[in-house]
């Protein structure tokens, strides 16, 4: 970063915030699976939640660059000799992109830790908009576009991740709402159709539908992801993942008609299927607060890649309502564990000029 980038910062910090999202239908995203599956018409879900997370630029030291997010120890390498392998290496793999230098990155989420809804990907959406928008102030240069920009974060996510990465968490933090992500494998083609499935004028109505539980541990998802991937390029479980494919196609339609119980129904089965694949994808709470779930007429179901982190759940609203009061009695036994906000964001990334 040059100096007249630092003194547009000392003039006024750069902000953006993007949300985080409850999903179904994860790592059909990843196109080691889309690919080969694409004559299933593979699609996920998602519902990007008001726990936004928050990126400010500040000025820094010449020559350095600083990371600040809570949860994480802050980290201040030279501009030049950045890690990516770092537990803050993707925004520092991000700010490489832009060359950025003499910046501090303030990272502030409203979402736990490691909770599996997106964290880390929203943070580095945020992130890409705002060093954007710093590059167009200082430069003249355009100003990414919203899919330029969740095409980006992706792209810089795995190429330090040394795993494949999908799509969905930088879709939900762009675009906000509840939406339907169909998978293409067309060359040439944007890898993704989106598909709304509930207006913005139904969003306030759908989401008393909705139940989101921090389950008190964090989730480590790139064991279970990895396992996820190795099995299906060895050949193994793709009768499964075709059903999953089916679950969420079933899924995404009942949602659209507004038939809540059925979209429960077939959420329960996808979340079967993935414990029949891998057991610990819940962990002991997990598991209580899914046959909680299912004995209050509501579906449920681990976000992300799951390992710990957060569920939610999905049902009629006299469903939900007992069904929160079995969730609070579930987590009180924990000391980190609670109910989330669960409120849907439809306004997706925002850039602006101002603190956080």
């Amino acid at each position: 970063m040059n100096k007249s980038m630092k003194k547009i910062l000392e003039r006024e910090p750069i902000a953006a915030s993007a949300p985080c999202r409850v999903d179904m239908g994860g790592t059909l995203d990843i196109s080691t699976f889309y690919y080969p599956m694409r004559h299933l018409a593979p699609c996920t879900v998602n519902c990007a939640l008001s726990m936004r997370t928050r990126v400010r630029l500040l000025p820094f030291r010449q020559g350095q660059v600083k990371v600040s997010s809570k949860g994480f120890r802050s980290a201040t390498f030279k501009s030049d000799r950045t890690p990516f392998r770092h537990p803050l290496g993707l925004m520092f793999a991000v700010a490489a992109f832009f060359k950025a230098d003499g910046i501090h990155v303030e990272i502030a989420s409203g979402s736990p830790p490691r909770s599996a809804l997106g964290g880390s990907s929203v943070a580095a959406v945020a992130l890409t908009a705002a060093l954007s928008e710093l590059q167009h102030r200082c430069l003249g240069l355009p100003v990414l576009s919203r899919k330029h920009i969740a095409l980006l974060a992706q792209g810089i996510e795995e190429s330090v991740a040394g795993v494949p990465c999908g799509f969905q968490d930088q879709l939900a933090a762009v675009y906000g709402g509840v939406n339907r992500w169909n998978w293409q494998a067309t060359v040439g083609a944007s890898p993704f159709q989106r598909q709304v499935l509930i207006a913005r004028r139904g969003l306030r109505h759908f989401q008393r539908h909705l139940l989101v539980a921090y389950c008190g541990v964090p989730h480590e998802s790139r064991d279970i992801n990895g396992r996820w991937v190795q099995h299906f390029l060895a050949g193994r479980n793709r009768d499964c993942w075709a059903e999953i494919a089916d679950l969420t196609r079933r899924f995404a339609a009942a949602v659209s008609r507004g038939e809540i119980e059925e979209a429960a129904h077939f959420m329960n089965r996808e979340t079967a299927v993935r414990r029949r694949l891998t057991p610990d994808v819940l962990d002991p709470t997990g598991v209580k607060l899914v046959n909680a779930a299912r004995r209050s007429g509501c579906g449920a179901r681990f976000t992300g890649a799951g390992g710990g982190g957060c569920l939610w759940a999905i049902g009629k609203t006299d469903a939900i309502c007992r069904l929160r009061l079995s969730w609070q009695r579930i987590l009180a036994a924990h000391p980190d564990a609670r109910l989330l906000e669960s409120d849907i964001d439809s306004r997706g990334l925002a850039v602006e000029s101002s603190g956080m």
